[in-house]
């Protein structure tokens, strides 16, 4: 598998896969013809169907010059993957210079057919069976296998993904107005924190880790600086159950950087052996994985063993399963906002839970990504980040009574 900080990438939104993947794209192929005199690009799939509402062209036009970019859409998918781009450089003829065919497959990464490089294979085992056999032989925490192949240098940049999560929580809760795309949807992180500081101590759990996730998926949907865990789409997930453990229990910065290196293995797991991709197998790769990744930093920030840590992660995934990405107006506000506020309220529950057990169950983390895996293939192309079906045809129909 790759290094977790292939998972952990710091970037502006709203979207991975629609923003940070492309403008990526784009600043490499601009690099490669640098003198062309004009470029173009075709996007293909789930971009071409969300792309406008993802900010797409946007995000590919900041990169070159105004006007030297034409941005064509293209609705079918190309066979590798449904976030596909065709690149084409011109001279001043309109003759090709050259073109390109690359893919954005989920958390800002990029695959082509060998042009780019592969990442790093730094760890040997594929799959948590294997790994939490690994830590009962050698005595090793998750995180600490975490750190025995990532290096020291892996700390020094959970460290800055930790500083970024945090600042954009305290952006978020101190924001206020409506969010941009047009659906008019005011933010309420601001409110649910000054509401939750007013309240009992009965419903300071819900409210703190709701105002939290709203803050980072808020500012997310305003192209903040945000984290992707593992996407942007579900950034505010991790960052929110962290903040309000940290808080409740007094931890360490340091437990705090554990519990994310733990996270990100767990989402690490799911991204090589299926998918983090919500136009390739809906959200439950999204959001599905992070409130796997977030229940298993909670469980280990409760003091679970390493089967409740696996526990966790297996509930926060299982309970997700079939989950589909069919975003309002191709934005990642409805539903996905309100859904990183109930996925990290979910991850605490998971995380409960695996801790009033020994960590015995009968469906392994390692099943429930494949099960993922075999469903999100299996959904039709209109609930994985077309807007084609569910909620998105939902509220077109509504605006059209």
């Amino acid at each position: 598998m790759e290094s977790i900080q292939e998972l952990y990438r710091i970037g502006a939104g709203p979207s991975s896969s629609h923003t940070m993947g492309p403008r990526r794209a784009a600043e490499i192929f601009c690099e490669r013809y640098p003198s062309a005199a004009g470029y173009r690009v075709k996007l293909y799939g789930s971009l071409a169907a969300t792309g406008r509402g993802h900010l797409t062209d946007a995000a590919l036009k900041s990169v070159f010059v105004p006007g030297a970019l034409e941005v064509i859409w293209r609705e079918k998918e190309l066979p590798f993957h449904p976030n596909g781009m065709r690149f084409t450089a011109v001279d001043a003829n309109g003759k090709a210079l050259g073109r390109w065919e690359v893919y954005s497959v989920g958390g800002g990464a990029l695959r082509d057919e060998g042009s780019l490089p592969v990442p790093q294979q730094v760890y040997d085992l594929n799959n948590m069976y294997q790994i939490l056999d690994h830590c009962k032989l050698t005595g090793q925490a998750l995180w600490e296998y975490v750190s025995a192949h990532e290096g020291e240098q892996i700390w020094g940049h959970l460290r800055k993904v930790w500083d970024v999560m945090q600042a954009a929580i305290e952006r978020g809760l101190h924001a206020e107005g409506v969010l941009p795309g047009g659906l008019g949807l005011a933010r309420k992180s601001w409110s649910f924190y000054r509401k939750t500081m007013l309240s009992g101590p009965v419903l300071q759990r819900a409210g703190l880790v709701s105002a939290y996730a709203l803050a980072v998926s808020e500012e997310n949907a305003c192209g903040g600086e945000i984290v992707t865990a593992p996407t942007c789409g579900s950034c505010g997930i991790v960052p929110a159950v962290l903040r309000y453990l940290q808080e409740v229990l007094k931890c360490s910065d340091d437990s705090i950087l554990r519990a994310l290196a733990t996270a990100g293995l767990i989402g690490n797991l799911a991204k090589h052996n299926a998918s983090i991709s919500g136009a390739e197998v809906g959200c439950q790769g999204e959001v599905g994985v992070a409130c796997a990744m977030a229940a298993g930093a909670a469980a280990q920030l409760l003091g679970g063993t390493a089967r409740q840590i696996e526990y966790a992660a297996e509930m926060g995934l299982e309970h997700n399963l079939g989950l589909t990405c069919d975003p309002v107006a191709g934005l990642v506000q409805i539903p996905c906002i309100e859904r990183n506020a109930f996925a990290a309220a979910q991850a605490l529950a998971s995380a409960d839970f695996a801790l009033f057990t020994d960590g015995g169950h009968r469906i392994s983390y390692d099943e429930v990504v494949s099960v993922m895996r075999e469903t999100g293939h299996a959904l039709p192309s209109l609930y994985r980040e077309t807007s084609t079906g569910g909620l998105a045809t939902a509220y077109r129909r509504r605006k059209r009574m």
